[in-house]
């Protein structure tokens, strides 16, 4: 069953042991129903209803040491704000590039927002289904948009 219907599309979630582990777009995953089904598509529809600026949700994302620290930066970035490859690479002692493939392995975007990470000199790139548009729509939606004019 679809989480959320959204402007990126629809979403559906897999989870493990009670907490997100991945968020999928067009499809189901096997997050179905349930409380945390419950609480995982209230909550999306409250962000993207703009009512919403944390998540609650559990979640679990499978990665190295080095991931987990950069999930947890991404974490850290608050609605609405941004940060560039650059900044996160430096605060996490690694290259941008490393920063650039972090952000295309998330397997949670929007609950893990890698959509406020911008290049140095534009937008960057978006691994999410829509690419680019669903990223500029996810930080119009935040407000963040007048970054990118």
């Amino acid at each position: 069953m679809i989480c959320a219907v959204s402007p990126v599309g629809p979403l559906g979630a897999h989870a493990v042991d009670g907490a997100v582990t991945d968020l999928v777009w067009g499809r189901d995953g096997n997050l179905i129903d349930g409380p945390l089904f419950q609480q995982l598509s209230g909550e999306l529809t409250a962000y993207f209803a703009g009512d919403l600026r944390h998540f609650k949700t559990p979640v679990a994302p499978r990665g190295s040491d080095f991931q987990q620290r950069f999930f947890a930066a991404l974490c850290a970035i608050p609605y609405g704000q941004t940060r560039t490859y650059g900044d996160l690479a430096q605060d996490l002692g690694v290259s941008a590039q490393a920063i650039g493939q972090a952000c295309g392995a998330n397997p949670i975007p929007i609950l893990i927002p890698c959509h406020r990470v911008l290049a140095a000199d534009g937008l960057g790139g978006y691994s999410g289904a829509g690419g680019i548009e669903a990223k500029v729509a996810l930080l119009r939606l935040e407000g963040a948009a007048g970054l990118l004019i």
